[in-house]
C-alpha cells in the first residue's frame, strides 16, 4: 500500500513523502534519502522499496528541498535545510507508530543519513550508497579552482550528472557544507552502518568511504564493488547494490 503525504520542516517548507506499507502491519520502516539532483522516486529508492516491502518492512521516501515535488527553490538547498528535513521525516514516521528504524542514503543523502545518523541513538541500521563523507572537498575535485570561483561569482555549477545546461546553485551550500565535519560526526554512530560503492566511482572518490569505515566504531562493513560506477549502472551491479543494502537492512531490523 502506497500513501502520498506531506510534513513541514522547523522552517515550514512543505516536503513530499511516499510512505509504502506490507500487507501485514509492522513497526520496521526505512527512510531513504535520495542523492543530489535527484528525488525520491530514484531507481535506487524504489528498487529498496520493493525488497524491503517483500520482506515485510516499510519504506518512506521524501524529496528534498527544491527537489521532486517538495517546496522550495533547489537553487538556494543547504546541507543544514537538507539534514533538518530528513530529521523531520524521521519525526514524522515515528508519529505513524514506526519504532524499529534503519536508515538508507545515496551519496549526498548518504552525507545527510550520516549526520542524521550520529544524532539519533536508536537506529536499529544504517546503509549508505557511495556517501560523499567530505562533500566540499569533492566538489573542489569535480569542479577545479576555475569552476569553484565561477560559481561563487555566478552561484551556478555545471550539471555534474551530464546535463549541458548549468544548474543554478548558490554558493552558500559550499559554505553551510564547511560547517559540519562528518568524520568527527561519524564517532558517535552507534548504529551498524554498511557502505557499498563501486571501486570505479567517478564522482566520490574512494578514500573518502575508507576513512569514513576506519571512524566507524560500532558494527560495520565496507562493500567495494569491482568496476562499478557512481550510478551502478551495469545492471549486475545495481542488482549487488540493492541486494546486499537491502539485506543488511533487513537483518538488522528483525532482530
Amino acid at each position: 500500500m502506497e500513501e502520498l503525504f506531506t510534513f513541514h520542516d522547523s522552517s515550514g517548507h512543505r516536503v513530499s513523502a511516499i510512505l509504502v506499507t506490507p500487507d501485514a502491519p509492522t513497526e520496521s520502516l526505512v527512510l531513504l534519502c535520495h542523492g543530489f539532483l535527484s528525488n525520491k522516486n530514484s531507481t535506487t529508492n524504489k528498487t529498496l522499496t520493493r525488497l524491503l516491502v517483500e520482506r515485510g518492512i516499510a519504506t518512506c521516501r521524501f524529496d528534498f528541498f527544491g527537489q521532486g515535488e517538495s517546496e522550495g527553490p533547489f537553487e538556494r538547498i543547504t546541507l543544514t535545510t537538507a539534514l533538518d528535513q530528513a530529521q523531520s521525516a524521521l519525526a514524522s514516521v515515528r508519529h505513524k507508530g514506526y519504532r524499529r528504524l534503519g536508515l538508507m542514503g545515496s551519496s549526498f543523502g548518504g552525507l545527510v543519513a550520516l549526520l542524521l545518523a550520529a544524532r539519533t541513538t536508536d537506529l536499529r541500521a544504517v546503509a549508505l550508497k557511495c556517501p560523499v563523507a567530505d562533500f566540499p572537498e569533492t566538489l573542489r575535485m569535480e569542479f577545479g579552482e576555475d569552476r569553484m570561483a565561477h560559481w561563487k561569482r555566478f552561484n551556478e555549477i555545471p550539471n555534474v550528472l551530464g546535463g549541458s545546461q548549468p544548474v543554478a546553485l548558490q554558493y552558500r551550500l559550499y559554505e553551510d557544507c564547511l560547517t559540519f565535519d562528518t568524520y568527527k560526526a561519524a564517532e558517535s554512530i552507534q548504529a551498524p552502518v554498511l557502505i557499498v560503492q563501486g571501486d570505479c566511482d567517478e564522482l566520490v572518490p574512494l578514500h573518502q568511504s575508507r576513512r569514513l569505515f576506519d571512524i566507524l566504531t560500532g558494527e560495520k562493513r565496507l562493500d567495494l564493488l569491482p568496476g562499478a560506477d557512481h550510478g551502478f549502472t551495469k545492471g549486475e551491479d545495481f542488482r549487488t547494490m540493492t541486494h546486499s543494502i537491502a539485506e543488511w537492512l533487513v537483518q538488522h531490523l528483525s532482530r
